[in-house]
């Protein structure tokens, strides 16, 4: 038995100076790719019991992450990035309403002359729409758009200006194939987001339906800017503008988010997030009397204040 425990010992020993010696001897090995993973849940709830000046129960959620994925090796970089976005409000006496809905990839591909330049000449690929039906409430008959209506398909080509100590990272395409798709026979009909409506004779009739998808060529501009203003407090600005060569030139559809995020500790942030759309081609919808009535296009805003939890890996 003895001989047994000794044998033992001595296997461990020697195993522990060969993977000793393993480490030191190997050559180590750095990855290109950089990788960065956030995910969270912000859980708003306001209860009343008996309260005189009024008010409903509520409880909100929001689930959201986004995940990308960097990789740079001497003159040739490749950028990816996922976000995705969910949020639902429950409120006494009313059905679950959806708050915010957001699936959003970019890619770009890019190459520069030398290695030390932040200018690189790039191919760029974005794709956004939702996950869930979206409604004019108290409407929830008719969804004013669905998930792939509206869908948006960006595909550019240009120069990119990237500054990784700055948190800066701004693309310039002068030639940029926009492609918007609404996968929705009804609200193909009534030309939501720009495709082109049905037509019907003077009875009412279906002569032709909607097109389902709306193609445009333009020059665009997008910027993403990370700056610490504070101890604790991040601000992330993201703008997007972009004018079709072909209708309308001149006109600028532009989106613009805007995020203050204050960390209260590890796990623990808070958030104040804005919104801010401008599309000529998306005309806004209200619910008048019952009936949904199809309205100009307008400014668009969003804000969300929420605390939760958040986790990086």
């Amino acid at each position: 038995m003895k001989k047994i425990v000794l044998f033992a010992l001595l296997f461990c020993l020697v195993e522990n100076n060969y993977a000793q010696t393993v480490r030191t001897t190997l050559p180590d090995t750095t990855s290109n790719w950089i990788k960065k993973n956030k995910v969270g849940l912000d859980i708003t709830q306001i209860t009343f019991l008996n309260w005189n000046a009024g008010g409903n129960t509520s409880i909100s959620g929001l689930a959201k992450g986004s995940f990308e994925r960097k990789y740079l090796k001497d003159n040739m970089m490749w950028n990816n990035e996922l976000v995705i976005r969910y949020g639902i409000n429950k409120q006494e006496g009313q059905d679950a309403r959806k708050t915010d809905d957001q699936f959003l990839l970019n890619s770009t591909f890019g190459y520069r002359t030398d290695t030390i330049s932040n200018w690189f000449h790039v191919a760029k690929f974005t794709f956004n729409t939702q996950f869930a039906n979206g409604y004019a409430y108290p409407n929830t008959e008719l969804a004013i758009s669905k998930p792939f209506a509206p869908a948006y398909i960006f595909l550019g080509i240009g120069a990119n200006y990237t500054r990784e100590d700055l948190n800066l990272d701004v693309y310039m395409s002068p030639l940029t194939l926009k492609t918007t798709l609404v996968f929705d026979e009804r609200l193909a009909n009534q030309g939501a987001y720009g495709v082109t409506k049905a037509e019907y004779d003077d009875f009412g009739n279906l002569i032709r339906k909607g097109k389902n998808i709306r193609t445009e060529v333009g020059a665009l501009i997008s910027g993403k800017w990370k700056k610490t203003i504070f101890e604790n407090i991040e601000m992330e600005n993201r703008l997007t503008l972009y004018s079709d060569y072909l209708n309308n030139f001149g006109n600028i559809d532009v989106d613009w988010q805007l995020q203050l995020e204050m960390t209260v500790n590890k796990y623990v942030k808070a958030n104040i997030t804005t919104h801010l759309i401008y599309d000529d081609d998306i005309k806004t919808k209200e619910d008048v009397a019952g009936v949904q009535v199809i309205k100009g296009p307008k400014i668009q805003l969003k804000q969300i204040l929420g605390i939760g939890l958040s986790y990086s890996f």
